[in-house]
């Protein structure tokens, strides 16, 4: 397995003196059209589906923190809490359809323009579209595991069993959140009732997802770096490359001098890297990239 460079990289002046980002696709797409293009999604090209994103101006961080690994293992009032909110939150997840960015993504790999496909999202959006060997950087909440043995399960299975111990539950939704966690009162949350693991029986049932102070599997990574280090071109979509988890890609492939294009609304904090930027809704950008190839 090859080493990874640990130097720090920094833009230089004509990097950072970028526009804002442009309402328009065209330079984006003359790199696409290329191909060897890697995309790199995040919870912005979900949000036209009804999931909200945790950073834009409406996302979820701004009124809620989202369950930590620590939190979840030290405690079984965290683990209560958690499953108590993502019990009724997954539901909204689970019959979420994908929109005009998931189709267009999975356009473009059908199409041959792309060489990769990485999501940070846990929503199983892409591959619903029609993508294909999609990398989920933090997991899929569709998957459980156990902390004990290691064994994982279909969510649906988990949620038939949870609704049959919980046959009184009942709570008002307020919010679900990206992680599919939904905001509930506390009262609601203290008379859930948990499950254990079906195969060794005491385990801890948890999603199959990368919590906030988790980290992303090795292996995993080292796949992502893989693709990044034989692409043409880095594709970042409705992310705001806050956490070092995907943006450690953006900059691994500035620095060794491969395009990044960036289509996100807002700022994100992959722009001092990006050759090209794009302030649009990702289904409107993404459809009329399609149309242009």
């Amino acid at each position: 397995m090859r080493s990874r460079p640990t130097l720090e990289w920094a833009p230089g002046p004509e990097v950072l003196a970028l526009a804002p980002g442009a309402a328009d696709v065209g330079a984006v797409a003359e790199i696409v059209a290329g191909g060897g293009v890697v995309v790199l999604s995040g919870a912005g090209i979900s949000t036209e589906s009804g999931i909200p994103d945790y950073r834009g101006e409406t996302g979820s961080l701004r009124t809620h923190t989202p369950m930590t690994y620590g939190d979840f293992v030290a405690s079984e009032s965290g683990r209560q809490r958690y499953w108590a909110r993502s019990h009724l939150g997954w539901r909204t997840i689970a019959r979420a359809d994908p929109n005009d960015g998931h189709r267009a993504v999975a356009a473009l790999q059908a199409r041959g323009y792309l060489s990769g496909l990485i999501t940070q999202n846990v929503d199983g959006l892409h591959q619903a579209a029609g993508a294909k060997n999609v990398i989920e950087l933090h997991g899929n909440l569709d998957r459980v595991i156990c902390l004990q043995c290691g064994t994982t399960s279909a969510r649906e299975a988990l949620d038939r069993r949870l609704r049959a111990a919980n046959e009184t539950f009942e709570a008002e939704v307020t919010r679900i959140n990206p992680d599919g966690d939904a905001e509930l009162p506390a009262e609601a949350v203290s008379s859930f009732h948990l499950v254990d693991c079906t195969t060794c029986r005491t385990g801890v049932l948890k999603p199959d997802v990368v919590f906030f102070g988790e980290n992303v599997p090795k292996s995993r990574v080292e796949r992502c770096y893989d693709l990044i280090d034989d692409a043409n071109a880095v594709l970042v979509l409705g992310s705001s490359l806050t956490v070092m988890s995907g943006f450690r890609f953006v900059r691994h492939a500035a620095k060794s001098g491969t395009p990044v294009l960036i289509i996100n609304q807002g700022l994100t904090r992959g722009d001092p890297y990006a050759t090209h930027r794009v302030n649009l809704p990702l289904g409107q950008a993404l459809t009329d990239l399609t149309d242009r190839l």
